[in-house]
């Protein structure tokens, strides 16, 4: 009995110690599952991606992706006829007055859209709560206002009280505000944010622009307020001279040294740079409109920008060795040829083929490290000079601003590159010779406006509309059949890009059906009569 009772006992323990050993090896099982899966976890965790973004990286980002894209090198700068293409394909735009919405790889629109504003609005949401980031909210509010008004120039209509909300607010399909409703509000802005400029506040010193001066920044947002008032002239002029007034009361860029411009290196490169260094380095060139007006008036600026490869044959005959930059010997392009006709037209100027025209200087004034002038002292100096000639300010006279204006420029060339100075006794001769004359005031000023606005695309394509100078011949490639722009007229606006079109139908629709037909010769509202 007692060997069975043992037996059974021996029996009962060895399972119970088997149900220990198992049920020990499930905790230890479930505590390395646990500690595996804890490691997993902190694995998965990015642990130098930040949570939250610094709003001055956004507003540098925005700052940086400004540089005007090719977009505006096939459009508005061949518009104003200061450059062209004879070349059609992703290159066809102004010369041919083609639209050819889609076929450059950044669109005006998508550049700024998705690279700017979204950059800017985003900057603004994260600032905007944070008293101790008052300036960089100021300061983002002035840079949208900027580009928010190339936007409006360039197209019209547009999204603007909703544009830049697609991450912050989930507006995927943005309405679009009228340009009449747009510009006051621009004009509102930027007043509001130069006057909430604290110098005493702190000063973001990592902004690529002006390395968070405010004094700077001041005189960046009332020559934008300047040149927004300037820009209504035509159509309410109360208006404009009341933002004008209020510019000047407010103090605006006089100096190169305040001008707001991008610097590029060869790591950041300049977009038109690029462009003209690289696969289109052939293939654009000078107008003869550009260059008449400099050789004509012996504008030393004319050796400072353009360049001639003499007797080039080829885009490979265009070297540094037959390169001249000798004013006597430029030739500019006529507009309105395209790669056929242009033979031909070369041969009765005299030239060994197209390739022989004159071209901006692509080793000095468009390296890739060139720099992209957004506002400066010459476009306001000459701003002034109208606004002072027109009665609506009473400080110094029209005469003087329109000097400074023409100086600034000329000493704005050394920053682009050494060799691009303007020696003083040079621009001082230049300066002594062409006075401003009586009843000639705005087409002089204005003619000036387009020299000083070289290369910079949109402004000048938006003050030749204001203004109607320089006193241009209209391109006339396709006419008079041309149903986009009428013979004898020219381009007065972009269309909107497909991808609006065939994606954001119902708003776009409402905008083409409130300013007229989606077409190049549609005018803006500021640019109507």
């Amino acid at each position: 009995m007692r060997s069975k009772i043992l037996q059974l006992l021996n029996k009962t323990n060895m399972n119970v110690d088997k149900k220990i050993v198992s049920y020990s090896l499930s905790v230890l099982f479930l505590l390395a599952m646990t500690s595996c899966e804890k490691g997993l976890s902190d694995l998965n965790k990015n642990k130098t991606s930040p949570t939250s973004l610094d709003p001055a990286l956004l507003l540098n980002q925005a700052i940086i992706n400004t540089s005007y894209p090719v977009k505006t090198l096939v459009f508005d700068v061949g518009i104003v006829q200061q450059m062209v293409t004879p070349n059609g394909g992703v290159l066809a735009g102004a010369n041919f007055n083609q639209d050819s919405r889609d076929v450059t790889t950044q669109p005006l629109w998508t550049a700024y859209y998705q690279s700017v504003i979204k950059n800017t609005h985003d900057a603004l949401m994260r600032s905007k709560d944070l008293p101790a980031r008052s300036n960089m909210y100021n300061m983002a509010r002035i840079f949208q206002s900027y580009v928010f008004m190339i936007l409006t120039d360039e197209y019209g209509d547009i999204p603007y009280l909703e544009g830049g909300a697609g991450l912050t607010d989930r507006v995927l399909f943005p309405k679009y505000d009228k340009q009449q409703d747009i510009y006051p509000k621009i004009i509102q802005e930027l007043t509001d944010a130069a006057a909430a400029l604290d110098p005493a506040g702190a000063i973001e010193s990592g902004d690529v622009l002006y390395a968070g001066n405010v004094g700077q920044w001041k005189k960046f947002a009332y020559s934008l307020l300047l040149r927004a008032g300037m820009r209504l002239s035509k159509k309410e002029s109360a208006k404009a001279q009341t933002a004008v007034q209020a510019a000047v009361a407010g103090g605006v860029i006089t100096g190169n040294a305040d001008n707001a411009y991008i610097r590029h290196d060869a790591n950041f490169t300049q977009p038109i740079g690029g462009t003209l260094n690289g696969s289109e380095a052939a293939n654009f060139y000078l107008t003869k409109p550009f260059v008449d007006q400099l050789k004509s008036t012996n504008d030393p600026r004319l050796q400072s920008i353009a360049i001639r490869y003499v007797g080039a044959a080829s885009g490979a005959g265009q070297t540094v060795a037959v390169g001249s930059t000798d004013p006597t010997k430029q030739i500019g392009m006529p507009v309105g040829y395209d790669n056929g006709s242009i033979v031909a037209k070369a041969q009765a100027d005299g030239l060994a083929s197209f390739y022989d025209y004159s071209q901006v200087d692509r080793r000095r004034i468009v390296k890739i490290s060139s720099p992209v002038f957004l506002v400066t002292a010459a476009q306001t100096n000459l701003l002034l000079a109208e606004a002072r000639f027109r009665g609506w300010i009473t400080s110094s006279t029209a005469d003087q601003y329109f000097s400074d204006g023409i100086r600034a420029h000329m000493d704005q060339m050394a920053l682009y590159d050494p060799n691009s100075a303007v020696a003083g006794p040079d621009r001082e001769a230049y300066v002594t010779a062409h006075p401003l004359t009586a009843g000639n005031e705005l087409e002089q000023i204005n003619t000036q406006y387009w020299i000083a606005s070289f290369l910079n695309g949109p402004e000048a394509f938006a003050n030749f509309r204001r203004s109607g100078f320089p006193a241009l011949t209209a391109n006339p490639y396709g006419q008079p059949n041309n149903p986009d722009v009428p013979n004898g007229t020219f381009i007065r606006r972009l269309t909107y890009p497909t991808s609006e079109l065939s994606v954001n139908t119902t708003n776009v629709n409402e905008a083409i059906t409130d300013q007229g037909p989606d077409k190049l010769s549609t005018q803006v509202w500021w640019d109507k009569p």
